[in-house]
């Protein structure tokens, strides 16, 4: 074969459009990028449990104006209400037990034998 025809033959295959993507390549993609959301998933869900466990968690907060916040914390079962300002944290009074949530009323009552 003559130089001129190998020379040809790779010029025509270099215009050609060059190569195509096969389906392997499409579906390794795919994987990844469900991996990559099956692991965003993860994570998101573990943080949330994560949180739900922590000591302390800040019930609600309110503003009040410029940079003053109430805020009801539990703590250590303890609900209190605190008063924050860019230089104090103070506390405002201790609140009684959260009323207990929808979904134990709820159980609660379905539990309960019917007269």
């Amino acid at each position: 074969m003559s130089l001129q025809v190998v020379a040809l033959s790779q010029a025509e295959a270099l215009v050609g459009g060059g190569p195509s993507i096969s389906g392997q390549a499409y579906l390794s993609v795919f994987v990844v990028l469900a991996l990559l959301a099956g692991a965003a998933w993860a994570l998101k869900r573990t943080n949330t449990l994560r949180r739900g466990a922590l000591p302390i968690v800040v019930e609600t907060a309110v503003a009040l104006g410029e940079r003053r916040t109430l805020v009801v914390v539990s703590v250590e079962g303890r609900r209190l209400l605190l008063g924050l300002t860019p230089q104090s944290i103070a506390l405002v009074t201790e609140l009684t037990a959260a009323p207990p949530a929808f979904g134990d009323r709820l159980d609660a009552s379905l539990a309960e034998p019917r007269s």
